[in-house]
């Protein structure tokens, strides 16, 4: 008999328990009620003319039919690009036009963005839009309400095409290599491994606290519902509601990134301590490294059940590290858990323990391509071992393979000659009381090629000063090398910080190289 595993099993065995909870709102979404949108919309595609390996793409808020959306294209054997909705429209465009995407579906709170989009992606079909029409889009609540409910005749398992940052660049489309199976059949999916590793079940509540567009939140949500569990999002990210909501419906599993933790260490200890968080099991985090005292204190207030785990979109390759780990090695994320860990310079060599170099993963096939650019591709590539893949990040391993990030290979700062990553003094910074958030990067310098500086969020109610900016410098002497220290430190109303809790530090380079900042101390 098969093992029930997915969406169309848990709509019958519990079709009233909640897969879906809108935490702001506390609208509720069943088994059934998801079962059904979405093989609504399943049926809307395949009358559409798609097939499997076809796509479809999203442009949406934290909205509750983001999951019938998913789920529709998991089922169909497509592939679902969810679109970041903080793009411009001409970003957007792209997207939807690299993707080959033959349907987009919006809706009316991103009507201004969507208005440029018609004329803009003529090679997508039909575009529909939610709670709400403009010109040029159909209602999706009509689309889908002629739609009959049942499942299509055959469900092939299906994927993503999501898109990278472009943080550095322009957003690369990425295809991970997929299984060619059916949903009635028991299917080992990679995809879930993370999933028993961390003890997701059907009593599992899980907590996503960042935009459904990114990959990780996509995906350890709508994976919550292979195992019959329930998923609480919220619209947008507030430190004090994340902590109600873990007490409210008593959340088990939770996924952050570092700078929410930030957020939650510098909320007042009587915010802290207001709430009941004995459900909460295991909080994940990824995304961007996560200072080492952070983690520390994170650690601190709940205890043992801080967990990260490392690894791109890519899917190239993954590591994991638990609490005790953590404590005993600060700084790491972990060892390989899919993948082997292969640490080489800039030819390719492998160095030696304790080296810095490009972190690639070996891997018995390649695991990813990137759509439509063969060239990216073959860059992602290790010189002479085509199944080691990197994604530009640099880091070394301990004696015993476990792997410490030293910073993106984008971020590099050169000057002088030496190579200074920017992470060590970003992390440093964050710990500050007077700095909400900070980042550092390298700016044209006619002596030295590069110089350093420190771009600073004040905390609020702190004031952007001069005296500030020095002692920022002064807090920094003995935690950094005397290399490190910025030369130069800036004030800004607001960090260029993805919802994600990445840095879009591709604004700041440019912003910097253009012009003269303002409110600038020089040190």
């Amino acid at each position: 008999m098969k093992t029930a595993n997915y969406l169309g099993d848990f709509a019958a065995l519990t079709p009233d328990k909640p897969a879906v909870i809108n935490g702001s709102s506390g609208e509720r979404l069943s088994y059934r009620e998801l079962d059904e949108r979405s093989n609504r919309l399943a049926q809307v595609l395949h009358a559409q003319g798609l097939r499997r390996g076809d796509c479809i793409a999203m442009l949406l808020e934290n909205h509750m039919r983001c999951f019938e959306v998913a789920w529709a294209a998991f089922r169909s054997g497509l592939l679902v690009t969810a679109v970041n909705r903080f793009l411009t429209a001409g970003e957007v465009a792209y997207i939807v036009e690299d993707s080959g995407a033959q349907v987009l579906i919006s809706s009316s709170a991103m009507a201004g963005v969507a208005a440029e989009l018609t004329g803009t992606t003529p090679h997508c079909a039909r575009r529909l839009m939610m709670d709400g029409v403009i010109p040029g889009w159909e209602s999706y609540e009509q689309a889908v309400a002629c739609a009959p409910a049942q499942r299509l005749a055959e469900e092939w398992v299906g994927g993503t095409l999501l898109y990278s940052s472009g943080t550095t660049g322009r957003p690369k489309g990425i295809v991970r290599a997929a299984a060619r199976a059916r949903f009635d059949e028991d299917v080992a999916d990679p995809r879930l491994m993370m999933m028993h590793r961390y003890s997701f079940n059907a009593d599992s509540v899980y907590l996503s606290t960042a935009p459904l567009y990114h990959a990780a939140p996509l995906s350890y949500a709508t994976n919550t519902h292979f195992f019959g569990g329930t998923v609480v999002f919220m619209p947008k990210f507030d430190a004090v509601e994340s902590l109600a909501l873990i007490e409210r419906y008593r959340v088990t599993h939770s996924q952050w990134v570092p700078t929410m933790f930030i957020r939650l260490l510098k909320l007042p200890d009587a915010s802290r301590e207001a709430f009941d968080l004995s459900s909460h099991r295991v909080a994940i985090h990824a995304a961007a490294p996560c200072p080492a005292e952070v983690k520390r204190r994170m650690i601190d207030w709940w205890g043992p059940i801080v967990r990260e785990y490392y690894g791109g979109s890519e899917g190239n390759g993954l590591t994991s590290i638990d609490s005790q780990e953590a404590l005993a090695r600060p700084g790491s994320v972990g060892r390989a858990v899919l993948g082997v860990l292969r640490i080489c310079d800039d030819d390719g060599n492998e160095l030696p323990a304790g080296k810095d170099g490009l972190i690639y993963f070996e891997r018995d096939s390649l695991p990813f391509h990137y759509h439509r650019d063969p060239g990216k591709t073959r860059a992602a590539q290790h010189p002479r071992h085509p199944n080691w893949t990197a994604i530009g990040d640099i880091g070394h391993l301990d004696a015993d393979g476990y792997l410490y990030l030293t910073d993106r290979l984008f971020y590099m700062i050169i000057s002088g000659g030496v190579n200074i990553y920017p992470q060590a003094i970003e992390d440093a910074l964050a710990l500050h009381p007077s700095v909400q958030d900070a980042a550092v990067i390298g700016v044209p310098d006619a002596e030295m090629g590069e110089a350093v500086k420190a771009v600073i969020e004040p905390a609020p109610g702190v004031a952007p000063t001069p005296a500030l900016a020095q002692a920022l410098i002064a807090f920094l002497r003995g935690k950094v090398a005397s290399y490190m220290l910025p030369r130069s430190v800036d004030f800004i109303d607001e960090m260029p910080r993805l919802p994600t809790g990445k840095l879009y530090k591709r604004a700041l380079r440019e912003r910097y190289a253009k012009a003269e900042p303002s409110k600038e101390t020089q040190t």
